[in-house]
């Protein structure tokens, strides 16, 4: 398996993706959206998520597909950016038909960045502006580290930021992940700047480091995050992301895509999946199923994509003004 050319969730044909972002306000916007109406579902496995129209995606429910998807910054003010985008899709006509009206199903789910150095200081809602922007960007090609919904975004000991990675698997389909990484945990090694996931990254993707050459890497560095936000306890963060793919795909397929998923979280982050994070993944194919997709690949893929697609986040992290932990880049 290769990435496609992009090394982008944008290399599955018909997949969209664009950002906006306020550097002032150290927060953004993605919106991952199709050139036709995508078959989705979700699975979280995080103990504080913040989601919208989630509960639509379980396969026994009856609205088979979506229109759009948006990761944001902001916590629960962050959910204003599906209505922005919503807004944007319902304008164009795009939705889901009910005689003449046309309602635009766009799911969504946020992290925690607001006490990452940003200038909170605004009485206005921000992010429904930048989910109409984000998804009148959206396009094939698209920024990665602080960008969009990852302009906030911090990991335990760096930035954190925004992701994407692909592959082509042997029967010609194409996987892709975007992911905002805000993980309580570190995506690096214990005092190191190696990458959990160095043994899944492919051409040098983020750094080329390898592997951390050291046993028994089991109790985690202090947390910088936690310390510079004066946490005593851990705090809310969020890893949030999208996995999608060309393969034909039912509801009930995409949720087991979307299980199948969460293991690139754990294998990037450690540790994942705690109670202060929201961790969630959304599972898209643009081709409607059944079609006898090869589940234990495409799940083996996604996570892959996963994986490399986090560490790909915090790699290309850049500096700004009035970060609260060093970017990666900060400490080489």
């Amino acid at each position: 398996m290769r990435p496609g050319p992009r090394n982008l969730i944008t290399d599955v044909p018909g997949i969209l993706v664009g950002n906006a972002e306020d550097h002032t306000l150290k927060s953004g916007v993605t919106v991952l959206t199709g050139e036709s109406p995508l078959t989705a579902s979700v699975e979280v496995m995080g103990g504080a998520p913040g989601t919208r129209e989630t509960d639509l995606l379980a396969p026994h429910n009856i609205v088979e597909e979506i229109h759009a998807i948006t990761l944001s910054g902001g916590s629960a003010f962050g959910l204003d950016a599906a209505s922005g985008a919503q807004a944007a899709l319902r304008e164009a006509g795009r939705g889901y038909r009910v005689g003449n009206a046309v309602i635009p199903i766009v799911p969504g789910a946020i992290i925690f960045d607001l006490l990452n150095g940003g200038n909170r200081n605004r009485t206005d809602n921000p992010y429904g502006p930048l989910g109409r922007r984000a998804l009148e960007n959206a396009g094939q090609e698209f920024s990665l580290g602080t960008a969009g919904a990852g302009t906030g975004a911090l990991a335990a000991q760096q930035k954190g930021g925004l992701g994407s990675a692909s592959l082509v698997i042997p029967s010609g389909h194409t996987v892709g992940a975007l992911v905002a990484a805000n993980p309580v945990g570190s995506v690096t090694t214990p005092g190191s700047d190696h990458f959990w996931a160095a043994p899944l990254e492919i051409d040098g993707e983020f750094g080329d480091l390898g592997p951390d050459p050291r046993a028994g890497l089991i109790i985690p560095d202090p947390s910088r995050k936690a310390a510079a936000m004066g946490w005593h306890q851990p705090g809310t963060s969020t890893t949030i992301a999208v996995v999608a793919t060309d393969a034909p795909l039912t509801k009930a397929e995409a949720k087991r895509l979307a299980v199948a998923s969460h293991d690139g979280i754990a294998r990037a982050v450690q540790p994942a999946h705690t109670p202060h994070d929201g961790d969630l993944v959304f599972a898209v194919s643009i081709r409607k199923g059944p079609g006898g997709a090869d589940l234990i690949t495409l799940g083996h893929a996604a996570a892959t994509c996963l994986a490399r697609a986090i560490a790909r986040a915090v790699y290309l992290a850049t500096p700004t003004e009035g970060d609260i932990v060093p970017a990666w880049s900060e400490n080489r």
